[in-house]
């Protein structure tokens, strides 16, 4: 972890930004929360205990400026809130299951998109550098208590 965050303060300085205090707890914050989708607020609310004179605006100023050189990167859900995590750029694509009952984030890593992004490459010379996959649905447990709600009623 502690190479990984040398390594990003030395991207913020050579961008010529300086590695502040309050963005050292943030970036932690989210090596030590490495498989979470951390929107602001949560953020905040974990970094306030190390770091009380923060504050939210500093937050978002911090996240949009990580996400800006693609060290976070920012996701929406369609729950209201931007979430970030970090990017891994070693990494191959991960996607998203949402939970539509308690709302939780699961990440997959099979890249079944790898031949369609390749097909579309070879008929239409777009050269495509990202995408994201989303599913929503219900996970295991909300799924298992919409089952016992419903069946609770057959007699």
């Amino acid at each position: 972890m502690k190479n990984k965050l040398n390594a990003i303060c030395q991207k913020l300085q050579q961008s010529e930004y300086k590695v502040t205090p309050q963005r050292q707890v943030i970036l932690k914050t989210f090596l030590e929360h490495a498989t979470e989708h951390l929107s602001a607020e949560e953020v905040y609310n974990i970094v306030k205990g190390q770091h009380p004179d923060i504050g939210l605006a500093t937050v978002y100023r911090t996240l949009d400026l990580l996400a800006e050189l693609d060290i976070l990167t920012k996701i929406n859900f369609g729950d209201g809130r931007t979430r970030y995590e970090m990017v891994q750029h070693e990494a191959h694509h991960h996607h998203h299951m949402i939970c539509l009952g308690c709302g939780r984030v699961q990440e997959f890593d099979a890249d079944l998109l790898e031949s369609l992004e390749n097909l579309l490459t070879r008929k239409t010379g777009f050269q495509i550098t990202d995408h994201q996959l989303k599913f929503y649905g219900y996970c295991r447990e909300c799924a298992a208590k919409s089952e016992d709600k419903s069946g609770s009623g057959d007699i």
